[in-house]
């Protein structure tokens, strides 16, 4: 086992329920990257039902993931000064109760307030659960455990769209949201009996709530320039404008966290290159992911003619894709060291991604997309062990969140990307922004993959 992949705790016997832990946060979190793709199917039947208009629809999936993303490094740092137990039964069950309201909207404001306090339990709960991973387990078992956490998140997107078109074409869209109930409650039950109780952790503070005004104003308004860009161009005076705001408050936001007698972080976590190597690597795998799924959905739907649920089917390739990736990196990362593995499984996304550039056809589609799920499932192993394999059991629950906020700042980055580079195939004009949009998501990874080679840290030859 390489260096920075082993614990800097010293040895322990292991909690025997620690796969069985792994498995239960595994399905909550789970279930959060669920209601991001679950949602995108049935969309229009909620627009028709609750007579919403377009940029309303839009809201129901931006909210979250804003609310999400924004909030991520308070829930972190919540979960060191908390305890990583408390917060993912508090986020569980506020989760189950948004979904419950969501379900029931009648009206726009109802489901839109749902689905953002959907995105702050997310934003409770995800940190808190990695956490648990990163303090529950050791060595290779962490690695094979970051693996199996990984593969959650491209193959859950996936089995999201799949989800999403069994629910709307059955019982209905409400469905999208009451089916996280009954899971939400089994799984508080379970995890309340299955945490162990820990005594209150030694880290000493308090929240630093205007830090985290900060860097979710920050968070928010970067993430909605990035979103509002892919519908209404880069080269417009309120993308630039709110680009230069994100800067400003960012810029606040490390001011702050300097003077801040309880910081919400210790900005200097940002500068070590392993979680410098770790977040970029995360951004570009989550970006790539959302390419993927944001291009061919329209271009299976919109472009061949196929229904939601067909089109759910066409994705399953790529969920089971990603996993493989995953649990496969998760098992070898020890013996190849990160740099490696981590600029094969770009050059294997970006392979991936060239197939539907070059070559028209559904075949061509699920085979590309398919390949590129395997390289960016490895990326996600190798971007968490990186970023989260030297990390301190105080510091946890603060690396864990901004592992999963650049999570957040690549879906959307992506889906801006992508939809610029493809906007006349989505609106209908003509079908050469397809491949457009696979060659763009192919460049990337390619550049991505020199960076990679030269920001990851290889604990064999250095």
């Amino acid at each position: 086992m390489t260096e920075p992949m082993a614990s800097t705790t010293p040895a322990a016997s292991p909690d025997p329920r620690r796969w069985k832990i792994l498995g239960l946060v595994g399905v909550a979190q789970l279930m959060l990257i669920l209601d991001v793709t679950v949602v995108a199917i049935a969309l229009p039947h909620m627009g028709a039902e609750l007579g919403l208009e377009r940029e309303t629809l839009t809201w129901v999936v931006s909210g979250y993931t804003l609310a999400f993303g924004g909030l991520l490094l308070l829930g972190g740092r919540a979960a060191d000064l908390f305890g990583a137990r408390r917060l993912v039964l508090l986020g569980l069950a506020l989760f189950t109760a948004a979904s419950l309201v969501a379900g029931l909207a009648t009206s726009g404001p109802m489901l839109l307030g749902g689905r953002v306090v959907q995105g702050l339990a997310a934003a409770v709960l995800s940190p808190a659960a990695l956490s648990l991973i990163v303090t529950t387990f050791e060595g290779d078992e962490r690695n094979k455990a970051l693996g199996i956490w990984s593969a959650l998140g491209g193959s859950g997107a996936a089995l999201g769209v799949l989800l999403g078109g069994v629910l709307t074409a059955g019982p209905g869209w409400p469905w999208v949201f009451f089916i996280n109930i009954p899971v939400g409650l089994i799984l508080l039950v379970a995890l309340r009996s299955q945490l162990p109780a820990k005594p209150r952790p030694a880290t000493r503070g308090r929240l630093d709530i205007p830090g985290a005004l900060l860097v979710t104003a920050a968070t928010g308004t970067l993430t909605y320039a990035l979103i509002r860009a892919g519908d209404r161009g880069w080269a417009t005076g309120t993308t630039a404008a709110l680009l230069v705001a994100a800067v400003v408050l960012y810029a606040a936001f490390v001011v702050r966290q300097r003077t801040a007698e309880s910081p919400l972080m210790d900005v200097r976590l940002l500068i070590r290159r392993p979680v410098a190597a770790g977040t970029v690597l995360i951004l570009v795998a989550t970006a790539l992911m959302i390419m993927v799924f944001f291009l061919g959905t329209f271009y299976l739907q919109d472009h061949r003619g196929y229904g939601p649920l067909t089109t759910g089917l066409l994705f399953l390739p790529v969920a089971l894709a990603t996993m493989v990736g995953a649990n496969g990196a998760g098992r070898i990362i020890g013996r190849t060291g990160p740099r490696v593995l981590g600029v094969l499984g770009l050059l294997l996304a970006a392979a991936g991604m060239a197939v539907p550039a070059s070559v028209d056809g559904t075949p061509a589609m699920v085979v590309g997309i398919g390949l590129a799920a395997a390289g960016t499932g490895v990326v996600f192993v190798v971007a968490s062990a990186t970023a989260l394999g030297q990390i301190e059991p105080h510091e946890a629950g603060l690396a864990s969140g901004i592992v999963s906020t650049f999570h957040e700042f690549g879906a959307s980055l992506g889906a801006a990307v992508v939809s610029s580079m493809a906007a006349v195939s989505i609106a209908g004009i003509d079908t050469s922004g397809f491949s457009r949009g696979f060659a763009t998501a192919a460049v990337v990874a390619v550049a991505a993959a020199v960076v990679a080679f030269f920001i990851t840290p290889d604990p064999r030859t250095e």
